[in-house]
């Protein structure tokens, strides 16, 4: 893979300074390095991250069959093509991010191993300092940048969350939790219970069911799925027919679009219909004697949270072989030999694996400060969930969750080359989100509406998140579709916006 060599450099005495500082080279980072280079080619910029490579997700999740949930013509880039199937590997992922470093010249842009623990900004001098450490070296790292770009992504890598349960320290076995998959696990013909109904479980199951002895999933309530085959037969129809494959990737891209928008808009015009639809995909693979009510049907509306693909149905079919199994009831306890349910039933383990979500991280936990006063983001309230009042200089990029993440990477690398281009012919220096005069007695409500979108990730953490308005503008909306439209519209001129 790409890049390494940037992280091989000493670290310099006195900091490095760069017009714009990215924070992570995962598929967000990457993409705003493409962005800036191509758009804003005057500008000096270093990418860093801290793993030893790119790929966020992709390079730190290494459980048996990781893959996307979503398809990769709308997860991949909308200027790289994408020729593989719509569900991807991990693998297939990264070389997917690897070509994109490797023919836009990237790679000496990145530095690898680098943590960010500080970032202190300066009214009186209009600049970012950040300091952090080299994970090779232990040494400390400074640089300062005049815009910081935040593309680490939103959750904490260093730890997966799972739940305290009575008598875990009892279990005989080792509890794994997917995000720390350790490398020497044998699972071959052992009993493996995982723990939880999502898009990991989903993953996850299917992958080693056929070299355990018995896979259970246990869940306290079910998710929606949609199965169905890996493949899209237009995009073949059309390399059939030796069609350009960018011509392909904006044909598929807007055929899913448009498929995911009607799909959306109806789970909340015609929840029940969609259930319905759901629940149906479902029935097709399991049949009708299956138990969809008990084991597939969720107590919350569809897209109410997200909702993962399953390609090729694989999870059903490991059901339906035996190999793997679903129980829907809650822990009472950890014992010995596995686990106790409160219907008073025994789930017997080797192995116990906590496919239970993961622990949201707001801006990489950094230590955020403005002229040495910390900030708390949770005090400020969010520009269309990318920006922050009174925080200067600074963009987050936040993707979508009932589209591809990386639909908004595309339209705020836009919005961010046209503001830097904006500030230099202004001869602007500094720009800070601000409340207007009509907006000051609006009422200020969470990140994120429950009735809208309420994995228990965000709901555990929506206290540390930044509040929303009532107004499109103080609010991240979730709407791609919407968005596609008004963020390239944005007046920059708008009174929202102070510059110095």
């Amino acid at each position: 893979m790409t890049g390494n060599d940037a992280s091989a450099r000493p670290a310099p005495q006195t900091p490095e300074h760069f017009d714009v500082l990215i924070v992570g080279a995962g598929i967000s980072g990457v993409g705003a390095a493409y962005h800036l280079r191509q758009q804003c080619s005057e500008k000096s910029f270093v990418v860093l991250e801290g793993l030893e490579s790119f790929g966020g997700t992709w390079l730190m999740h290494t459980y048996p069959g990781i893959r996307s949930d979503s398809d990769l013509y709308t997860f991949g880039y909308r200027f790289k093509p994408w020729t593989g199937p719509p569900i991807a590997s991990a693998g297939e992922i990264l070389t997917y991010m690897g070509e994109v470093i490797d023919e836009n010249d990237l790679a000496p842009h990145i530095r690898y191993g680098h943590t960010i623990n500080r970032a202190s900004w300066s009214n009186d001098e209009n600049l970012w300092t950040l300091e952090g450490t080299r994970s090779d070296t232990g040494e400390p790292v400074h640089f300062t940048a005049n815009f910081l770009w935040m593309c680490q992504g939103y959750y904490r890598h260093s730890e997966g969350y799972t739940p305290k349960w009575e008598g875990m320290d009892d279990f005989k076995g080792p509890i794994i939790h997917p995000q720390t998959w350790p490398e020497d696990l044998d699972y071959k013909g052992k009993n493996v219970v995982v723990i939880g109904s999502g898009a990991t479980a989903a993953t996850l199951v299917p992958a080693i069911a056929g070299d355990c002895g018995h896979v259970t999933i246990l869940q306290r309530s079910p998710t929606y799925f949609i199965p169905g085959g890996n493949k899209n037969d237009l995009a073949d129809q059309l390399r059939d027919l030796e069609v350009d494959e960018t011509w392909i990737h904006e044909i598929i891209r807007k055929q899913i679009l448009h498929g995911q928008r009607v799909l959306t808009r109806l789970s909340f015009e015609q929840p029940e219909m969609v259930k319905e639809q759901l629940l149906a995909g479902v029935k097709a693979y399991l049949g009708p004697d299956y138990d969809i009510e008990k084991h597939f049907t969720p107590k919350y509306l569809p897209w109410r949270q997200r909702i993962a693909f399953v390609p090729d149905g694989d999870i059903f079919k490991g059901i339906l072989s035996g190999k793997a199994s679903i129980v829907t009831d809650e822990i009472e306890k950890f014992t010995k030999e596995g686990i106790l349910l409160k219907s008073g039933e025994m789930l017997e383990a080797d192995i116990i694996m906590t496919a239970t979500g993961f622990n949201l991280s707001v801006l990489g936990d950094i230590d955020f400060a403005i002229d040495g006063k910390p900030v708390d983001f949770s005090e400020t309230v969010t520009y269309r969930g990318m920006m922050f009042t009174g925080v200067p200089n600074l963009l987050w990029i936040f993707g979508y969750f009932r589209a591809s993440w990386t639909l908004r990477v595309d339209l705020l690398g836009d919005f961010v080359c046209r503001l830097l281009k904006h500030m230099d012919k202004t001869g602007a220096k500094k720009i800070t989100p601000q409340l207007r005069l009509e907006d000051e007695d609006m009422p200020l409500l969470p990140w994120m509406d429950p009735e809208n979108f309420n994995p228990g990730y965000l709901m555990r953490s929506m206290h540390l998140l930044p509040k929303r308005g009532d107004k499109p503008d103080w609010q991240h909306t979730q709407d791609y579709w919407a968005e596609r439209d008004d963020i390239p519209a944005i007046d920059l001129e708008d009174d929202i916006f102070e510059y110095e």
